[in-house]
């Protein structure tokens, strides 16, 4: 009687030990995933995604838009991913974005969670819906200076080559060299209004990591806010808007000089 009260005690030590052991791995298994759950700061959605904590509450993971494109692009976040499960996203420098002029992935969500305002043209009269795969904005290029090899003198044009609109969002630029004295520079140069984060510049560099890469937008571009004005560009409006709101419109202002009207007093006491 005694021994088997013994053995039970010893089976019911051993399950307790196994059970805290079980719960210390579950615990740090668990803690592990949370912190996937969080937002990564520099990860890359599909074409069309809304700003990163809008699209977490509105993806609801179902994996249509990985499913749907055709260069398998898209990757759907896994544990030890480090990003928030179940949710899509992209690496350039392995698959970039080909940017398929009927959009897909952002055609097969069902959430809203990829935008469709944000990849199409103003319907037509007859309620058409035209995709304008130029206005996607994954991210932006952004280019290391110093280890890209074209600023060291080598004729290296590969991103230029690979970036699908070939001289605007990307344009080569001419200076001299100074240390040949005879060669000149010709120098990549990203320009973030028409640069739509697609990564074909990334995914083509020669350079052992990549000296040009995509970061989402709000992470590599400032801000200048409304206290600064471009006014001789036409664009810069509604940013003028949000200065004074009272101001007349543009073809009430047109006889005073720009940069009369800029600081004036109105603008300065505002």
């Amino acid at each position: 009687m005694a021994t088997d009260y013994q053995l039970n005690r010893k089976q019911f030590l051993a399950k307790l030990v196994q059970g805290a052991g079980l719960a210390t791995v579950g615990g740090v298994a668990w803690s592990s995933l949370l912190s996937e759950l969080k937002a990564a700061p520099l990860v890359l959605r599909p074409p069309g995604a809304l700003e990163e904590e809008r699209f977490q509450q509105q993806c609801i993971k179902c994996g249509l838009c990985v499913s749907s494109c055709p260069y398998d692009t898209l990757i759907l976040a896994a544990p030890g991913d480090h990003n928030p499960l179940g949710m899509p996203y992209l690496i350039p420098r392995e698959t970039p974005c080909y940017l398929c002029e009927d959009i897909p992935c952002v055609a097969a969500c069902p959430s809203g969670a990829l935008d469709e305002t944000r990849v199409q043209k103003k319907e037509n009269g007859d309620g058409a819906r035209t995709w304008d795969v130029s206005k996607t904005r994954i991210g932006v290029a952004v280019i290391d200076e110093e280890n890209c090899i074209a600023t060291w003198g080598i004729q290296c044009d590969a991103c230029y080559r690979a970036c699908p609109y070939l001289d605007r969002a990307i344009t080569l630029e001419y200076s001299r060299n100074d240390r040949t004295g005879k060669h000149a520079f010709r120098l990549p140069k990203i320009h973030n209004d028409i640069c739509t984060g697609c990564g074909l510049c990334e995914h083509a560099c020669v350079t052992e990591k990549a000296a040009v890469y995509i970061l989402p937008r709000d992470v590599a571009l400032g801000k200048v806010g409304a206290g600064y004005i471009k006014g001789w560009d036409r664009r810069d409006e509604n940013r003028l808007r949000q200065v004074s709101p009272d101001l007349p419109e543009k073809e009430g202002r047109g006889k005073q000089p720009a940069i009369d009207y800029l600081n004036d007093e109105l603008l300065l006491n505002d």
